[in-house]
């Protein structure tokens, strides 16, 4: 699927693609709730009738990435609430062949995340992963979204790579179809970001169910 002697830098999405996102779904749709309902005395069905909606309204934008925008509105530390469950975050098997696969190629390997600084530290202090890296980029440093079109020309002033010659791989369409827009030559979409979901179907994009499928043997 790939041919690797045309790559020459990798950009990797984190949250469903490197890690599996049961983590981040576990969080958002069950633990929060349970702790915004014991913090305001609702019940926890009547939470989720406050919480979801307000999600809803904020994705695709940095606030619904951002810790500290959901600890202001919600009057909950979220840094400290993630690291209760902090034991739920696990890297998606076959993932670290792959990034030791990439590093003995001598592919300039990044991990370009939505994900808050504060939550990469938490999740890279958890998995060990920074050490396979050459760079972590959050999108909060270059002030958008990667679904948003002008996170593309602006990640130009923070890491130097050729389109033609990068491999973006994301869980999220609608991230994907910005990368498309700017050039990106080669995409590949996660079918099963949550290990405790179904794969999806994605007809939209090149799909794996796993890097194993990416990862020349040796």
């Amino acid at each position: 699927m790939i041919h690797w002697h045309d790559i020459h830098s990798i950009f990797l999405d984190m949250d469903g693609t490197l890690l599996d996102l049961y983590f981040d779904n576990h969080f958002w749709r069950e633990h929060v709730p349970r702790c915004y309902a014991k913090h305001h005395d609702l019940d926890i069905e009547t939470a989720k009738s406050h919480l979801y909606p307000r999600y809803r309204d904020k994705e695709g934008t940095m606030d619904w990435y951002c810790v500290e925008y959901w600890t202001r509105e919600l009057g909950l530390d979220i840094v400290a609430l993630k690291q209760e469950v902090d034991h739920l975050i696990a890297v998606h098997e076959h993932v670290i062949e792959f990034l030791d696969f990439t590093r003995r190629s001598g592919i300039r390997t990044v991990l370009l995340t939505n994900a808050h600084s504060k939550t990469l530290a938490l999740k890279m202090a958890r998995t060990g992963l920074e050490q396979h890296f050459d760079a972590l980029i959050c999108a909060h440093d270059i002030g958008y979204p990667k679904e948003d079109p002008r996170f593309w020309p602006r990640l130009d002033d923070h890491e130097s790579f050729r389109r033609e010659s990068t491999l973006f791989v994301d869980d999220s369409l609608p991230v994907l179809r910005a990368a498309h827009a700017y050039g990106i030559s080669h995409l590949l979409a996660i079918r099963r970001p949550d290990s405790q979901s179904p794969p999806r179907e994605v007809t939209e994009f090149p799909s794996i169910d796993s890097f194993r499928e990416i990862t020349p043997e040796t």
